[in-house]
């Protein structure tokens, strides 16, 4: 199972620190070999100081160890405020392998302070999401490779540090669905709300469950071809039948009948057939071949 956060998040004292002369060289210099160091050069007597200060050490604290901190107080520390030329605070540098690789002067708006941050890091070969990134590559992987439990454990992981990752609520309940409890699956997807909640990701496995669900009573598919072969005009036995190959693993061939309902009757059951053709279109990736030529048959027929 992957390890989320082993080695990647420090603790506060350790990524925020006051610097002065004699420590530069250790907590600067030497510590940007490592990874990049934010050094923010302030006064007490400075005002926009006061309102850069904490809204940099946010922004840093948010990167989980991808990039620190060094607070230096330039009227004690005046030789590293003259060797660096910092002529008025608040001015921020950037180190990186001992050099300064980036810089800015004055308060700034907290998206344009956010984004230094960011653009540091990925100058230095960082992530700024403190590694969920690589720990939702690992958990879909995970994911694929039929270790349901520990994909689970590692989206949860993913959770505790950002509970607003609509992509790791949906990889937890994806998760619990393989494991076969379309309940437990739902209840996840539930606790979501406001952005999350209408969120793409969740949405799909929203469709994924109605079709799991759909899956639980599905009728014989040799059998259900077999009355529709007798009667194309039975509209229930064609959608029962779609809904049976779908059910079987044949997505492609459940689109197919779909499509030729629709073509026969688009507004039998209230336009069902287009509705369950949105359900499994949702519940694929947008890029599938299955979901671009379904889609685009389905324009042809609405519009001919």
């Amino acid at each position: 199972m992957f390890e989320l956060g082993q080695g990647t998040e420090a603790p506060a004292a350790d990524l925020i620190k006051d610097v002065t002369e004699a420590t530069f060289m250790q907590d600067v210099v030497e510590a940007s070999m490592k990874a990049p160091v934010i050094v923010d050069f302030w006064a007490p007597w400075c005002g926009p100081c006061k309102t850069l200060m904490p809204a940099l050490e946010a922004a840093v604290t948010k990167a989980k160890g991808a990039v620190t901190l060094a607070k230096v107080n330039v009227d004690e520390n005046q030789a590293i405020a003259g060797q660096l030329r910092v002529q008025s605070v608040p001015t921020v540098y950037a180190f990186f392998q001992g050099q300064p690789i980036d810089a800015f002067q004055g308060a700034v708006p907290q998206s344009e302070l956010e984004a230094f941050v960011a653009g540091v890091i990925e100058k230095s070969g960082g992530s700024a999401d403190g590694g969920l990134g690589e720990a939702l590559e690992a958990a879909e992987t995970m994911l694929e490779e039929g270790a349901f439990e520990d994909a689970a454990q590692t989206f949860a992981a993913i959770l505790g540090e950002d509970p607003e990752s609509a992509v790791a609520l949906a990889g937890l309940a994806r998760a619990t669905i393989a494991m076969g409890d379309l309940d437990q699956a739902e209840a996840i997807l539930n606790e979501a709300t406001g952005a999350v909640a209408s969120s793409a990701e969740v949405e799909a496995v929203r469709a994924q469950i109605a079709l799991a669900r759909q899956a639980e009573t599905a009728g014989p598919v040799a059998e259900l071809r077999a009355v529709v072969d007798a009667n194309a005009d039975d509209h229930q036995a064609r959608f029962d039948l779609a809904q049976a190959m779908h059910a079987a693993g044949d997505a492609e061939g459940a689109v197919d009948e779909l499509l030729e309902l629709f073509r026969r009757d688009r507004e039998w059951n209230d336009g069902a057939a287009k509705a369950q053709l949105f359900t499994i279109f949702g519940a694929l990736k947008p890029e599938d071949a299955i979901v671009l030529n379904g889609r685009r048959k389905l324009s042809s027929l609405i519009f001919a």
